[in-house]
């Protein structure tokens, strides 16, 4: 079986690559043999990593990730947390103090003891035998070859490594608040990638991973009362029991440990956990893969993690019709780590969340499937997640109200509270919690939802599958994205992307006076802020009839679909409004009497920072 899904989703992969736009990327292969001492809390393992460098460089070095050595006293990410934690962001309703600390890591790390802190030692890196130098800067490995490796080979690297788990902390670690005895994230030696922009050996500070594309063979032996899930599909099921298959571990172990082994094609990170009061359930959606949901036995809890996964299973089809079918065979909800937090084929979620499970899931396309450089492009992971988990949840709900509205008012707050950055900002690099979290996630979700605003929804939904068929396990990049909405929409984009993207610039229009000039209506419209859009205004007439008044901005050269106006409006489009202009003549057929209303953007997606000035009511 497992020689046949790696030949199945391979060729799909193959296949898929031919019709995406060329760009090269290197590979892994990892075979990785580790053991768990669940009374020590560590973990001894061997790596044969066979690394393809199907760059045009020559590499004389490469960097290997070695994360937990972050949960040490004096780390980069203590020193980072302790540092913004003393930045006040402003008081409460209650008038107390609030600071930009991360709840989750505060100071704890530097609170460590010993035998409660992380490490990752790895004893050698040798390739044919031979040891390599090996340089440690904290969390990142620099591994200096003796022999350059050229474009268009490969070489294997052997690699030993002991790590403690550290007390947890932040995403992984053991004994987390839930009683989840090991959240295994980010608990091997990684290579980092090598793309066309270079070497990306971003230290472990906070936040955000990118990996290379490869294929995860992982045998994991420890402790046979615990059940472990992982990314990846478990070989021997019936070996290991656990619900998994048949028979029941103890039959199977004298020794009073298990190996479990596990196969993940084409991921770029592998996450496992384990737990000695796991409980395993399935879903299987219609046309869907193999949902598992392992979670802590909890008589409390058992009807919310019963009913989170029927609403994973109920919400797949109109995921997969929306934004792209999943593409492996199964996927594993696992209780474990601080909150939620994504990785290849599986999350680790503290608790039955509908929202989170979404919001973790819908990252197997943004980060799982097209994976980003979350590092430079956080707001591509984070943003277009959370617009997707969005729009899956409120389908489910029927919701009849504005979708992202939550979305929108945290940006709004980012752009009153005055520490907005541009969400072009490397994700360690903000100088707040407060704006990363905001511009990531919000302004990252308000730049899809707002795109729906100037191309059009239908048109939108259409960029959405076309970019996820042309640039799946191809770590596409902003520009990647703009050209494919180019393409269907027609218009330029260019400029949006320029704004939005690498600007703090915003936007705020007004509608100004109602004149009646030579027996018709002029009406004017006012541009107050520095970032030109396209506009809808909303006319209403006191006889109940409205028409949709759209005008385009000259740096689009081009516009949206009539079938984006409200049901029952008729659509007038109107010449181009030049970005230097700053007041715009609407011309209505209509007398001023009978005029009711005026609305700019009645759809509430163009994020204009200032909408008490949006609407105008005519008096009788």
């Amino acid at each position: 079986m497992k020689g046949l899904l790696f030949t199945a989703l391979t060729c799909v992969v193959v296949a898929s690559v031919q019709a995406q736009p060329s760009r090269w990327q290197q590979r892994v292969h990892y075979q990785i043999d580790a053991s768990l001492d669940v009374s020590k809390n560590l973990v001894n393992g061997q790596e044969k990593l066979t690394y393809w460098n199907n760059s045009p460089d020559t590499l004389n070095r490469i960097f290997i990730h070695l994360y937990w050595n972050a949960f040490q006293p004096n780390s980069m990410m203590d020193q980072r947390s302790i540092f913004l934690g003393k930045t006040l962001l402003g008081y409460d309703k209650n008038n107390k103090a609030v600071f930009d600390w991360d709840d989750r890591v505060r100071d704890r790390i530097n609170n460590l003891k010993p035998d409660e802190i992380g490490f990752q030692k790895v004893q050698y890196v040798k390739i044919a035998g031979k040891e390599q130098q090996l340089v440690e800067h904290e969390t990142i490995l620099e591994v200096k070859l003796d022999k350059p490796l050229l474009p268009q080979s490969k070489t294997q690297f052997d690699i030993a490594f002991q790590a403690q788990v550290p007390l947890q902390v932040r995403r992984s670690g053991r004994d987390n608040a839930q009683g989840v005895r090991f959240s295994m994230s980010q608990w091997y030696p990684k290579i980092a990638e090598y793309d066309y922009q270079g070497w990306n050996a971003n230290p472990y500070v906070a936040r955000e991973f990118y990996g290379v594309w490869g294929d995860y063979e992982v045998n994991l032996t420890l402790n046979k009362e615990y059940l472990v899930a992982a990314t990846g599909t478990l070989q021997n099921p019936d070996e290991v029991g656990h619900g998994y298959g048949k028979t029941t571990p103890a039959s199977q172990s004298r020794s009073g440990n298990l190996t479990w082994r596990f196969s993940a094609p084409n991921v770029h990170d592998f996450v496992w956990a384990a737990d000695p009061t796991y409980k395993l359930i399935t879903r299987r959606p219609a046309n869907g893969p193999l949902l598992y949901v392992v979670y802590k036995k909890d008589s409390i809890q058992e009807y919310n993690w019963q009913r989170m996964a029927d609403t994973m299973q109920l919400a797949y089809p109109y995921m997969a019709k929306t934004f792209g079918p999943y593409p492996w065979k199964n996927y594993t909800f696992i209780q474990g780590g601080d909150g939620g937090m994504e990785y290849p084929m599986a999350t680790l979620i503290k608790g039955p969340g509908v929202g989170t499970a979404l919001h973790e899931w819908m990252h197997s396309w943004y980060q799982g499937l097209l994976a980003t450089n979350e590092s430079l492009y956080p707001w591509m992971d984070e943003g277009f997640t959370t617009y997707a988990d969005t729009r899956v949840h409120s389908y489910l709900r029927k919701d009849s109200g504005f979708w992202y509205a939550d979305a929108y008012d945290g940006y709004y707050r980012l752009v009153r509270s005055g520490r907005e950055e541009p969400i072009s900002t490397h994700a360690d690099h903000y100088n707040t919690n407060y704006a990363y979290g905001n511009a990531s996630y919000s302004k990252g979700c308000v730049f899809l939802a707002q795109l729906g605003y100037i191309v059009g929804e239908q048109t939108l939904d259409k960029i959405l599958l076309e970019y996820y068929d042309q640039w799946k396990f191809k770590h596409p990049n902003p520009n990647d994205f703009i050209r494919i909405a180019e393409k269907l929409s027609n218009i330029e984009l260019q400029w949006y992307k320029e704004y939005w993207v690498y600007t703090t610039k915003t936007i705020d229009y007004a509608v100004g006076d109602i004149n009646l000039v030579n027996g018709k209506t002029e009406l004017t419209i006012k541009k107050l802020g520095h970032m030109p859009m396209p506009i809808d205004v909303l006319v209403t007439y006191k006889d109940g009839s409205r028409e949709l008044h759209y005008i385009p901005m000259n740096l689009m050269y081009g516009s949206k679909p009539a079938t984006d106006a409200p049901a029952g409006a008729k659509w007038i489009e109107h010449g181009e409004w030049k970005w230097t202009q700053g007041e715009y003549q609407v011309v209505l057929d209509r007398n001023i009497t009978e005029i009711k209303s005026v609305q700019i953007d009645p759809s509430l997606r163009l994020a204009d920072v200032n909408r008490g000035n949006n609407s105008l009511v005519v008096p009788d």
